[in-house]
Formats: structure tokens, C-alpha cells, sequence
């Protein structure tokens, strides 16, 4: 019997599920839609009867009894209060809600350092100091934290990346002392460890639930940012993924940290690399914002790669840009515009490109690797002509990604910490 490792995705409309044997290779996989559990997609209970039945989707395609360690990655930044025994004791704040409290935002603002990524509105500190006032509260968790506890019995621990924003040190490895000029009670935050280390066993009660095995490890996860990204299979320095949906997010695995908040810019610890990148507002919705999806396919078939338009455009929809140019005022340049249509989204295509190339750059700039290689997800991977664009534009070897689900990458970690204790 081949054994297992489980990862779990618990995202912003569904539960999802992937078993991966030790080759990296996936057993099967399963889905479920949070709304099927209720119409609050913010309620913890939700997110938990979510997880149960992808689970139990997942075991009527393998054998239970090879399961070794389960791993979960969480959408970052979401934070809750719970009580001693794990209790939710308030609605959770999701990764986009802010905190509008002037008073916490400038102590926040006072205390931590400009590289820090507990700045902001939505950070994941800024929601600690708002959920600490809670009577009988005893820690403030991130949503990866919760569900993993659900299996452990660990209402107490985190990982490195899911605890960056709420103020974490990823260099020293630790809570930092600034932390407590917020006024934030120290001790409401988790223990933090290595995502892919062992943080627990599973519980008799949740091992009885889903009929496993009452040795199998619970291993400290991830976001689902850094999950999507260990899922491609990159994994040595220089490696980047460009995510091409309807923004561009580019991201390199670097050997040191890269911290630039002018350009949203600031580093995942992962082992002993770094991920660090940056999001366009450059993307998809541009190009939907001209032509229909059918058109885009007609048109692309049309298109000559190999060539240039001789157009330098930079596609936005509307005013402002923040990386790879750091410019709430820059104007998008579209114009002039060609009379065909398949010109136009030539140029387009190109300009997005031309972006990408110089997100790359920018981070090289700020101190990451030069770009060796690039593995694509998203939607536009699918458009042949605007993949041999990128190509052109890039110069790098392109590799195929191995999964672009968040699942797979979190099982990676499961599978690692199962062969750090042992079970593998």
C-alpha cells in the first residue's frame, strides 16, 4: 500500500482536496462549494462542513488507511478569535475586510518597522489588536490555523507565512518585541514553526470521524498564495510563476528576502529560499474589457508571434499602477490603435508581456535572482500566441507547471513533514 499525504485548500467559494503519493504524483482529488453548506462563506462552521465532506469525497477514491499526514493552506490574511477550546467568538475577518479603528492603525503604524507586512488596513495584526478587546478570548488564529486545529487539537500554533501579516519575523524567526508597542497581547498570538514541519497528531475524535489512521501527522501549512506557487513544482532559486487571470502576478523563489513596500513587495519564507513578487493590475480584465472571450480565441488565432506590432503599450483598465511601476497616477497606453482587431490584441498581448519582463527585472533590481526559468496557471495559458509572446519577451526556458491547485502544493508540505517524522 502506497502511502499518502493530504492537502487542503480552504479558499473564498470552496473546500478543496488533493492525496499525493511520495513521487509527487496525485491520487485523486475533490471539490466542494462552500455554499453549498450555508450562505455565509465567512462562517467557520461553513468552512469546516466544507473540509468534511471533500474529505469524505476524497476517501471513496483511495484507501484511508494509507493516509500519513494532512496539511492546510488558508487564504491570508483571514483572522478569528477563539475561546480555550477552540471556539469561534466572533464572525471572522476575511483577507480583503479592513479595520477601521484610526487608533490601531497608527499604533500600527508607530510601531513596526517600514518593511513590516502588518501595515495596512487588512493585515492580519490589525485584525489581532480589534479581536483581542473579545471577552474570554484566548488566541487569534489564521483560518489555515483553525481548520488544521480541527484535526490536531491545537489551538495554538501557526506557520511562518500564514503569520507575516499579523507581524511575524521571518529572519529571526520570531515574534518581534515591536509587536507589544502596539498594545497587542503577546500572549493571544500562536506558536509559529516551519510550514512542513510537524505541529501535531490527529485527535482520537477526528481520527474516529473520518476513519484514520490515530498516528497520522498534522503539519504545519501555508496561504494559499505560497501553496498555488510549491504546487507549480518550482523550487530552486530564480524559478518564477506568473499567475495570468484578470490581474498578473508574478513570483520568484529568491535566497534572500526582498522587501519593497512602494511596490507591495515583501517575502514568504519557504525552507531556506524566499518567495517574493508582486501583482500588475495589468491582465485579463483588460483584455475582456475590449473583446469577448470567443473573440479573444478567434482573434488570437490570427496573431503572428514571431513578430512585433511595433506598438508599446502598457494595458490597464483605468489609472494607477503598482508594480512593476509603483504609480497611482500612471495612465494606461492603448492608443493608437490599429485598424484590426487582431492588431490590437497583438499589441495588448505584447504590452502585458513587456510587464512581466519587467516585473522580473524589478525584482532583480531589488535583490532576487536572475530569472531562470518561468512555469505559467491561469487562464491565459491557454492562448498559444500570447504564451510564444512571453516567450519571446522573456528569454527564459518555460516549464510546464505540475498543478495549479493550491491543494497540491499544501500536500507537498504534508509529504515533507511525514519523512521529517518518520512515517515515510
Amino acid at each position: 500500500m502506497v502511502s499518502l499525504a493530504l492537502g487542503i485548500d480552504i479558499g473564498t467559494s470552496g473546500s478543496r482536496a488533493v492525496a499525493m503519493r511520495p513521487d509527487f504524483s496525485i491520487a485523486a482529488s475533490a471539490a466542494v462549494p462552500l455554499e453549498r453548506f450555508g450562505a455565509n462563506d465567512r462562517d467557520p462552521a461553513v468552512w469546516w462542513s466544507a473540509v468534511g465532506t471533500t474529505l469524505q469525497e476524497l476517501f471513496s477514491q483511495i484507501d484511508r488507511r494509507a493516509v500519513r499526514a494532512i496539511a492546510v493552506d488558508g487564504t491570508s490574511g483571514t483572522v478569528l478569535p477563539v475561546d480555550r477550546v477552540g471556539r469561534p467568538l466572533a464572525e471572522p475577518l476575511m483577507y480583503n475586510d479592513k479595520v477601521s479603528d484610526a487608533a490601531i492603525l497608527a499604533a500600527i503604524t508607530d510601531a513596526a518597522p517600514e518593511a513590516s507586512a502588518a501595515h495596512g488596513a487588512t493585515s492580519g495584526l490589525a485584525k489581532a489588536l480589534w479581536f483581542q478587546r473579545l471577552p474570554d478570548i484566548h488566541a487569534v488564529l489564521h483560518q489555515a490555523d483553525w481548520i488544521a486545529a480541527q484535526f490536531s487539537g491545537r489551538f495554538d500554533v501557526s506557520d511562518e507565512n500564514n503569520s507575516l501579516k499579523t507581524g511575524y519575523d521571518a529572519e529571526a524567526r520570531r515574534w518581534p518585541e515591536w509587536i507589544a508597542a502596539t498594545g497587542m497581547r503577546m500572549e493571544l498570538l500562536p506558536t509559529v514553526v516551519r510550514p512542513g514541519t510537524l505541529s501535531g497528531r490527529l485527535t482520537a475524535a477526528a481520527a474516529d470521524l473520518f476513519g484514520l489512521p490515530r498516528d497520522v501527522a498534522v503539519v504545519a501549512g501555508t496561504t494559499d498564495g505560497c501553496a498555488s506557487f510549491l504546487a507549480t513544482g518550482a523550487a530552486t532559486a530564480g524559478d518564477g510563476v506568473t499567475a495570468l487571470g484578470s490581474s498578473l502576478t508574478i513570483k520568484i523563489l529568491s535566497d534572500r528576502p526582498i522587501s519593497a513596500p512602494r511596490y507591495g513587495i515583501y517575502s514568504h519564507r519557504l525552507g531556506d529560499t524566499w518567495l517574493s513578487g508582486g501583482a500588475s493590475n495589468t491582465g485579463g480584465k483588460v483584455l475582456t474589457q475590449h473583446f469577448s472571450l470567443a473573440r479573444i480565441v478567434e482573434l488570437s488565432a490570427a496573431i503572428d508571434p514571431a513578430t512585433e506590432s511595433g506598438l508599446d503599450y502598457y494595458p490597464l483598465r483605468s489609472v494607477g499602477e503598482r508594480f512593476p511601476i509603483a504609480d497611482p497616477m500612471l495612465q494606461p497606453r492603448l492608443l493608437p490603435r490599429p485598424e484590426s482587431d487582431a492588431d490590437y490584441l497583438k499589441a495588448m498581448l505584447e504590452g502585458m508581456a513587456a510587464t512581466e519582463a519587467l516585473g522580473y527585472q524589478r525584482l532583480a533590481e531589488l535583490g532576487a535572482p536572475k530569472l531562470t526559468s518561468v512555469r505559467s496557471v491561469g487562464g491565459g495559458t491557454a492562448n498559444a500566441a500570447w504564451t510564444a509572446i512571453r516567450q519571446r519577451k522573456l528569454g527564459v526556458e518555460f516549464l510546464p507547471a505540475l498543478s495549479d491547485e493550491a491543494a497540491a502544493g499544501t500536500a507537498r508540505l504534508a509529504l515533507a513533514g511525514a519523512k521529517e517524522a518518520g512515517l515515510l
